[in-house]
């Protein structure tokens, strides 16, 4: 009689130990409605939630403030470039670019220093050929060219972009 009352205490403690259908159906429910509210909390929060107006124009007037961009026009240039092979005629470039600096004392440090840099620009366009400005890459590759030579005469000033205003090749 003492091995049946353990087996039935045996299986009573089995009994406790493992869950009820009941309750794991409630932990899952209870989980998945955690899960579904946490997600909603936090798709509230990227998607709905707005700055203020007085917060939004703050930041643009100090951006606006860190960034006060000057142009600096150059002079139209036109250059005789190399002829290709079984051309008659020299091919002339005109060109009208102008340099953008981050900072205006910069481009007052820049603007004695023009002559210099036209003539880095034309000595460096005299060898081209008109290849070398096909399609969109040729244009790239003239404009990270000019930029890195212009960069070169006004150091240590620094000149941020140089922009194409016109560029006519016949």
């Amino acid at each position: 009689m003492a091995k049946k009352a353990n087996k039935d205490e045996e299986a009573a403690e089995g009994a406790e130990a493992a869950p009820k259908p009941g309750k794991k159906k409630l932990v899952i429910i209870g989980a998945a409605l955690g899960l579904v509210a946490v997600l909603g909390g936090g798709g509230w929060f990227f998607f709905m939630k707005t700055k203020p107006a007085d917060a939004v124009s703050a930041e643009q007037a100090a951006a606006a403030a860190k960034k006060l961009i000057t142009f600096v026009e150059m002079k139209d240039m036109m250059i005789g470039i190399t002829a290709g092979p079984q051309q008659d005629r020299q091919p002339l470039l005109k060109i009208k670019v102008a340099l953008e600096i981050a900072d205006p004392k910069t481009a007052d440090q820049v603007k004695p220093l023009l002559p210099r840099v036209e003539d880095a620009f034309q000595v460096f366009m005299r060898e081209l050929r008109p290849s070398d400005l096909d399609g969109s890459a040729g244009m790239y590759r003239l404009k990270e060219e000019l930029l890195r030579r212009v960069n070169v005469t006004v150091y240590p000033a620094k000149v941020d972009a140089v922009l194409f205003k016109e560029l006519l090749l016949q």
